[in-house]
Parts: C-alpha cells; sequence; structure tokens
C-alpha cells in the first residue's frame, strides 16, 4: 500500500491546528490546555480500541485520525510555548524505533519474539542511565497513573524480565488456589479492609495467569464485558415482549433467557 501522501497529509493537520489556535482562529481551541485536553487523549484512545473489538474498519479509520489530532494539539500548544515542535515527537520516534531494533537496523540478530523483547528491555534500561543518572528502580519508571489492570500488566512483565516469576501457568493456576482459599478466609472475617487486598491479589494473580498465556486481560475484559452487554440486552428485550422489566421478574426467568442468548 503506497503511503506517498501521508507526509502532505501530516502537513496539513499539523497547519490546520496552528489555524485553529492562531488569532482569529477558533475561540474554543484557542483557551485549551494541556490539561484540559488530556481527558481527550484518553477518550480517543479508547474509541480506537472499540473500533478493533468491533473490526470496523472504516470506523477505526477515522479514530486513528482522532488520535493522531491529539498528538498534532499537545505539540502545537507546546510549540507555542517554546517547549518544543511536533518535528521533534518525530524525531524521536523515528529514533528510539532505530535505536530498539539493532536486530532490524543494525548487525544484531533476534530470532524469536523473547528475544526482541529482551533486547528491547536492556536498550530501553540503557537509556534510562543515561537520560536519567543515579538510583534507578526496576519499576519505578512504569507510570503510577495507569489504570490499575495496565500497571499491574507492566509491573509484573518486568519483574519476570529480571527472573522474578513462576515457571509455568500450572504455578499461576496453584498460586490463584492459594489466593482463592485465602479470599473465602477473609470472607468469613468479614473485614472490609481483608476483603480489598485478597481481591486485589486476586485479580493480580489473574493478570499474571493472562500473561502466561499471552493473552491481554485488558481486551479480554472488554469482550466479556460486550459479550454480557449482549446477552443482558436479550434478556431486556424478551422481557419487555412480555410487558415486563428485569425488576419484575425471577432470576430463574432470566437465566432461562440468558441460556436462550449464547450463541
Amino acid at each position: 500500500m503506497e503511503n506517498s501522501g501521508a507526509g502532505e497529509k501530516f502537513q496539513q493537520l499539523v497547519d490546520l491546528m496552528v489555524r485553529l489556535r492562531a488569532p482569529g482562529g477558533c475561540p474554543w481551541d484557542r483557551e485549551q490546555t494541556f490539561d484540559t485536553i488530556k481527558p481527550f487523549l484518553l477518550e480517543e484512545t479508547y474509541e480506537v480500541m472499540a473500533a478493533i473489538d468491533a473490526r470496523d474498519w472504516k470506523e477505526l479509520s477515522g479514530e486513528i485520525g482522532d488520535l493522531l489530532l491529539q498528538a498534532v494539539f499537545f505539540s502545537q500548544m507546546a510549540a507555542e510555548e517554546n517547549l518544543f515542535r511536533i518535528e521533534d515527537a518525530l524525531d524521536a520516534i523515528n529514533q528510539k524505533l532505530i535505536r530498539r531494533h539493532p536486530h532490524v537496523f543494525g548487525d544484531e540478530t533476534a530470532l524469536t519474539e523473547g528475544d526482541v523483547r529482551k533486547r528491547w528491555s536492556e536498550i530501553k534500561a540503557e537509556e534510562k542511565k543515561e537520560t536519567s543518572p543515579g538510583e534507578q528502580t526496576l519499576l519505578g519508571s512504569v507510570p503510577r497513573a495507569l489504570p490499575a489492570l495496565v500497571e499491574a500488566q507492566q509491573i509484573s512483565s518486568r519483574a519476570a524480565q529480571a527472573g522474578f516469576d513462576w515457571e509455568n501457568a500450572d504455578q499461576v493456576l496453584d498460586k490463584l488456589a492459594e489466593e482463592l482459599a485465602e479470599f473465602a478466609e477473609a470472607r468469613r472475617k468479614v473485614s472490609r479492609e481483608e476483603l480489598e487486598e485478597e481481591t486485589g491479589d486476586l485479580l493480580f494473580v489473574l493478570v499474571n495467569l493472562a500473561r502466561f498465556v499471552k493473552v491481554d486481560p485488558e481486551q479480554a475484559l472488554r469482550k466479556s464485558n460486550a459479550k454480557f452487554r449482549r446477552r443482558f440486552g436479550y434478556v431486556e428485550k424478551k422481557l419487555a415482549e412480555r410487558g415486563k422489566s428485569p425488576a419484575e421478574s425471577t432470576v430463574a426467568e432470566m437465566e432461562l433467557l440468558w441460556q436462550e442468548a449464547k450463541p
């Protein structure tokens, strides 16, 4: 697929944002700041993910455009404050891709995905030492502001790369059984604090189990959420045909419809 026009179209997007932020441009765009735009960045990211889940490629094309707009918006605000320009951001990612793929752009060899991931982590650690000299911790660079599920993925993966890990998925399943037993014990104590802690431990082990079987837990949960929405929607629709709502129905009645909703 040819991308000869990509540079021209990207420059058009940059120019449009410059115009929108310039005197006489759009009042709303001119009033925005780094902090006010942050929520839109997150929103657009999730809309990209939703389009991928739906396999709606036309929608995905538009959502990726919206996501690109956020990057250009942030960069334009930075340029206005003489912090950096969009060219600097592009240079940074281009150089990073070349630097972190020495098996493609250099003379190193990587035969497996594991080789690539290991070398990527090593290069990233070397970069951190150069840009942030002094004491470094393995998990220190994982942002604490990440959604908890994503944070669990990242910190467990980094610990695993350092050798702190189970040997196989069966051992993780054993740990899950152990945590379930501890959760059951916490329930008997009726301690909210202990229940919260044990619930967190269960979720953390499940994230690691997903890592061992090479499943993205965020995507797996999103698909389960979509499945639940679809099936419960079927239950509501069928109950409505009978002139009833879920609140006016029994669990047994809804369970029968739930089973019907399964493919």
